[in-house]
């Protein structure tokens, strides 16, 4: 089952830093505003194109979460595991379903479209329309 194995670690890795440059590049421009309109711009970029690609990969691993709870049924299957007790099938049940019901893929998905747009107009006013 090809769907069940996790990305390569160097593209774990690249998610992860990518995520974390881009959250630095955004906090870093109310530094860089006393300093140069240039680096805001770069910092600008930087951030936003990193948020379009590590809120699409996010919203890829939520849904395919999702898809994988629902059709192999796994919250009611957890009832049906006789060698886990009571706590342990309430616990994977918890897991299953918040994993499953979470909006969280809707936050992923409307942080890299508002990523997306804002970067088409960012291009747009700089490069575009002078």
């Amino acid at each position: 089952m090809n769907q069940l194995q996790a990305s390569p670690k160097f593209m774990r890795e690249f998610y992860f830093w990518t995520g974390i440059l881009a959250t630095v590049a955004y906090r870093i421009i109310i530094v860089l505003n006393f300093y140069s309109s240039f680096w805001v711009k770069i910092s600008w970029y930087i951030g936003t194109i990193g948020f379009v690609i590590y809120f699409i990969h996010r919203y890829q691993i939520a849904e395919k979460r999702d898809r994988l709870i629902e059709d192999n049924n796994m919250v009611q299957k957890v009832d049906q595991v006789k060698e886990l007790s009571e706590n342990d099938k309430a616990i994977m049940r918890y897991i299953f379903k918040t994993l499953s019901s979470s909006k969280a893929k809707y936050n992923y998905y409307a942080i890299f479209l508002l990523s997306g747009l804002a970067l088409i107009l960012g291009i747009i006013f700089d490069f575009v329309i002078k």
